[in-house]
């Protein structure tokens, strides 16, 4: 199923909203919340970003001065026109965030992953649903231009039946973030597999479906880590094999994706720019995000060789994350299906616990197999 493109505003256009207003409450303002979620919500027309919910610092009140901030989750739950939450806290006060909000009538999109255990995710699902909640996960990647293009050429024939699907995050960094809750061995759903391993398996999932086995090894690179900073996933269908692979000493990184089929492949370097720029202190603010938004330079499209054929750049579609909201606000208005579904980001949590088991013990697991 493809993701809906965005469909609010168009690139380089003056729009000023849409008749209603979903107005958010954003709960953390750490790395998610300040470059993946803030940004994001407030460009997309018919969203609010209402209040940010920062417990000890005011880096939200020096970015957004004219937002509310809560210290509190009472504070902000107070205000009762704030009809959508969204949790970007660490993983581990995922559940808790969630509930509440479920429980205090509101819709809610959570950070991948939902939660560090299958039980309370599949808790917190049947609780939306008793309450008639919106609940989806931030899977953003899926607006990747990248992923976007190889969901096309798929869905196009242009690989014929593909045999071997690859995806991989390749990043250099030999020391440990200072802090990082992420790099903590004591932190319930910390290392790399749980960080990104959501990006790659999620897509994976989206593109083939269900696979029949996996076989996860969660590996240390670095002598200093006391968690996994590097992972391979395999993902074994009938007739197509998906390795997903993160590393984190990769000074010169490999292809981001390659796809090997009966009439091509296809094959891409370079990770989507949109990151970076939501990273840096370029990041957009408000609705206009610039005409190029989500481009990328010819020379990192990636390259098609088919059968009989000179190889050939393909242009890469174009990313914009702002889609993922975009279709939140209109499910939550009635007017489309909901992307991220709770059928598919529980499909998600089984593939990273499954990956997890299978490296604790060594061995391919089913895909039947009980997630806990």
């Amino acid at each position: 199923m493809r993701a809906t493109i965005y469909s609010g505003l168009q690139p380089g256009a003056n729009v000023k909203g849409t008749n209603t207003m979903v107005r958010v409450g954003l709960i953390g303002f750490g790395l998610a919340g300040q470059a993946f979620h803030a940004p994001v919500i407030r460009g997309v027309p018919g969203m609010e970003l209402a209040c940010i919910l920062e417990r000890h610092t005011s880096n939200a009140q020096k970015r957004y001065p004219e937002v509310r901030i809560a210290r509190s989750l009472d504070e902000m739950l107070s205000d009762k026109s704030i009809g959508l939450c969204v949790v970007a806290t660490p993983n581990d006060s995922h559940f808790s965030y969630t509930k509440t909000c479920l429980e205090a009538g509101r819709d809610v999109v959570v950070d991948k992953p939902l939660t560090p255990t299958y039980a309370e995710a599949e808790q917190l699902v049947r609780l939306a649903a008793d309450r008639g909640r919106l609940l989806t996960v931030y899977q953003d990647r899926r607006w990747d231009g990248a992923f976007l293009t190889v969901q096309k050429l798929i869905a196009a024939g242009a690989l014929g039946s593909v045999a071997e699907y690859e995806a991989r995050f390749d990043r250099f960094r030999l020391d440990a973030k200072p802090g990082a809750w992420r790099e903590k061995a004591d932190h319930p759903a910390a290392g790399v597999l749980w960080d990104l391993g959501p990006h790659l398996i999620d897509g994976a999932l989206v593109l083939f479906g269900e696979p029949e086995t996996i076989y996860g090894a969660a590996l240390c690179q670095r002598t200093t880590s006391t968690v996994d900073d590097a992972f391979d996933v395999i993902l074994q269908y009938p007739s197509t094999r998906v390795a997903l692979r993160a590393r984190i000493i990769a000074y010169a990184p490999s292809h981001h994706l390659l796809l090997h089929g009966s009439e091509g492949s296809f094959v891409k370097y370079g990770m989507d720019p949109q990151e970076e720029i939501l990273r840096s202190e370029h990041c957009p603010d408000g609705l206009d995000w610039g005409a190029n938004w989500g481009l990328e330079p010819e020379e990192r499209w990636g390259t098609l060789s088919r059968v009989g054929e000179a190889p050939r750049k393909v242009t890469t579609e174009r990313g914009d994350y702002r889609g993922f909201y975009a279709n939140v606000r209109d499910s939550i208005e009635k007017k489309s299906p909901l992307d991220v579904t709770p059928e598919q980001f529980m499909r998600t949590m089984r593939a990273l616990i499954l990956a997890h088991k299978s490296s604790r013990e060594k061995r391919v697991v089913r895909w039947s197999e009980s997630p806990e």
